[in-house]
Formats: C-alpha cells, structure tokens, sequence
C-alpha cells in the first residue's frame, strides 16, 4: 500500500462541525458514507454499482466527504480505495451534546421559574 492521498488527512475536525453537517445534508452522501463505513473500504466505482448514480457523481460526492474529513482514500495499484473516518463525527457528535446539554440547563432554569 502507498502512503495515504491528501485527500485522507481529516482537515474538518480542527474548523468545528460545520463541513461536516454541510456534507452530511445531501441525501446521496450519508447514503456513500453508509456504504463505506459497512464495506471498510471501497472504490468509486464499487460504490456507483449499488447506487443510481453514476462512477463521476461518486467520485464527487467522496470528494466533498473528503474535504469535510469523514472520508480518507489512498492508492491500492491502479485504485483509489475510500475509507470512513470518524473523527470528525464524533466531533460534531460532542457538539450536539453540548448544544443539548445547553439547552437542558435552559429548559430547567425556565421551568424552576414557573415552578416558583
């Protein structure tokens, strides 16, 4: 195996979840991650034979998943094989924690007030 594309070097997780929800937004993306992540890997073309888009609309879409951090690839001969990353959902996973827990200490401060 080669050393990983620069592609596979998670950028996201150091500017916040944003990139992540942004690729995660298009349907036919979560539904490449969800391939991907239950392969371990694959190619494009691997991907675009269970999907009713075609090799070049992967390729696209791993691309933007790429640059939001969720997918790495590296060059396997003559492949590029993309693999899950999860860092950066786990990040955007602490942030919906955080923004929840926010609002629960919201929510029970409002209600002490009305209790009273």
């Amino acid at each position: 195996m080669t050393a990983p594309s620069p592609g596979a070097t998670p950028s996201a997780a150091a500017t916040g979840p944003d990139p992540v929800f942004a690729a995660l937004a298009d349907p036919t993306r979560r539904q490449i991650l969800q391939a991907v992540g239950g392969r371990g890997d694959a190619t494009a073309t691997e991907l675009a034979a269970d999907l009713p888009v075609s090799r070049q609309a992967v390729v696209k879409h791993l691309q933007s998943l790429a640059a939001a951090g969720l997918v790495g690839s590296e060059r396997v001969g003559r492949e590029q094989r993309y693999r899950l990353t999860p860092a950066p959902l786990d990040e955007a996973l602490r942030w919906m924690v955080d923004v929840g827990a926010a609002w629960d200490d919201r929510l029970d401060r409002l209600r002490r007030q009305f209790d009273r």
